[in-house]
C-alpha cells in the first residue's frame, strides 16, 4: 500500500481542518496516512474543541500509521507538510535520512519553502497522488564543531543557516574567520551566519544579505553587527571550507544555532567547520515558477512601470 506522511503545525486550527481533509482524500484514494508519534501526542494533549472530532477518531482508531520519525520516513513515498517554513523545517528533519521530498502547504505568512495555499488543498493532494510533480534539490549545511583541542564534539546540519550568536545580549563574542584553511579576518561581533541559498531570504536577507536563487551551489558568511571595518557579507563555493573560532580571549560564551531550532554552546577556543553537504533536501514541486516571481508575490515588491521584452524580430 501507498503512504504518504502527513507533519502539521498543531497549533493552528486551520492546519488541524487541513489535516483532515488531507486524511480523507487519501483514504478515498487507498493511501495509508502516516503521522509521527509526536505529533500525535500533541494534537490528543490539545484544548477540547481545538481539533476536529473526526481528525481526533482518525489519530485513535486506527485511520492512520502513527510511527517514529525514522520509521515513517522509511515508508513513505512523499511527505505533505500543513504549516510555515518553520514546520517544513521540522517535517525536513524527520525525513532527510530516508530522501523523502515533502510538498509545503502555506499556512504561515512569507512562506518561501511552501508552494501551494491552503485554498487549492483538494487540487494540490489529487496531483501529488497522481505523482503529477518535480523534486527540487535544495543544498544543505554540513556543520561540524570542534572542543579546545580540536576534537570533534558535535556534527549537525541545516539547510536555511547555522548562526553562532553571542549569549549574553549585553556583551559581544570574538571571532576569527577562516576560509579554506587560510585567516581572513578577526572581530567583535554579535555572532558570525552562515546561510544556504536557501536560507538567504530568512535570517541572512534580515542580517543583510544578497537574495542567492535556489539552484545557486552557494555559501554565504555574513558578520553580524560586526566591530570591523571588513566586514561584508562573503559567497563561496561548493569546494570551499568557512571556520569560525571563537578565541580564547573571550570570557562569555556564544550559542549556535541551527535553523533557529537547535543549539549548541560554544566556548572559548572552540572551532565551528561548515562546508556545503553533499546530502542535499528535497521539496516536490508542482509548477516551475519563476524565482523572481516569488520573490515579488512574497515580498509584496513593487514592479510598477515594467515594461517587458516586446516579440523579437528576425
Amino acid at each position: 500500500m501507498r503512504r504518504f506522511l502527513l507533519y502539521v503545525h498543531t497549533g493552528r486550527q486551520a492546519a488541524l481542518q487541513a489535516m483532515l481533509s488531507v486524511l480523507e482524500e487519501l483514504r478515498r484514494r487507498n493511501v495509508r496516512g502516516v503521522v509521527v508519534d509526536h505529533q500525535v501526542d500533541e494534537i490528543l494533549d490539545l484544548p477540547e474543541g481545538t481539533a476536529p472530532p473526526r481528525l481526533l477518531t482518525f489519530l485513535t482508531n486506527g485511520g492512520v500509521d502513527v510511527l517514529d520519525a525514522v520509521s515513517a520516513a522509511d515508508l513513505v513515498e512523499l511527505g505533505i507538510v500543513l504549516g510555515g517554513d518553520g514546520t517544513i523545517l521540522r517535517a525536513l528533519e524527520a525525513v532527510r535520512e530516508a530522501d523523502v521530498p515533502v510538498h509545503g502547504v502555506n499556512l504561515g505568512h512569507v512562506g518561501f519553502l511552501a508552494e501551494s495555499e491552503v485554498e487549492d488543498l483538494s487540487i494540490t493532494v489529487s496531483r501529488l497522488l497522481d505523482g503529477d510533480y518535480e523534486v527540487e534539490e535544495r543544498s544543505t549545511l554540513e556543520i561540524t564543531v570542534l572542543d579546545h583541542e580540536d576534537e570533534p564534539v558535535a556534527q549537525h546540519w541545516a539547510l536555511n543557516e547555522a548562526s553562532l550568536e553571542k549569549a549574553d545580549r549585553k556583551k559581544m563574542i570574538n571571532v576569527a574567520i577562516e576560509i579554506d584553511g587560510r585567516p581572513v579576518s578577526s572581530f567583535g561581533a554579535d555572532g558570525v551566519l552562515l546561510s544556504t541559498p536557501t536560507g538567504s531570504t530568512a535570517y541572512a536577507f534580515s542580517a543583510g544579505g544578497p537574495v542567492i536563487w535556489p539552484e545557486v551551489d552557494a555559501m554565504m558568511l555574513i558578520p553580524l553587527a560586526a566591530h570591523a571595518l571588513f566586514a561584508r557579507p562573503l559567497v563561496l563555493g561548493r569546494s570551499s571550507e568557512a571556520a569560525i573560532e571563537m578565541t580564547l580571549d573571550n570570557r562569555d560564551s556564544g550559542i549556535l544555532i541551527l535553523d533557529g531550532r537547535r543549539s549548541t554552546e560554544i566556548t572559548a577556543g572552540m572551532r565551528i567547520e561548515a562546508r556545503l553537504s553533499a546530502q542535499s533536501v528535497r521539496l516536490a514541486r508542482l509548477a516551475p515558477t519563476p524565482f523572481a516571481d516569488r520573490l515579488v508575490e512574497k515580498f509584496q515588491l513593487p514592479v510598477v512601470g515594467w515594461r517587458g521584452r516586446g516579440p523579437r524580430t528576425r
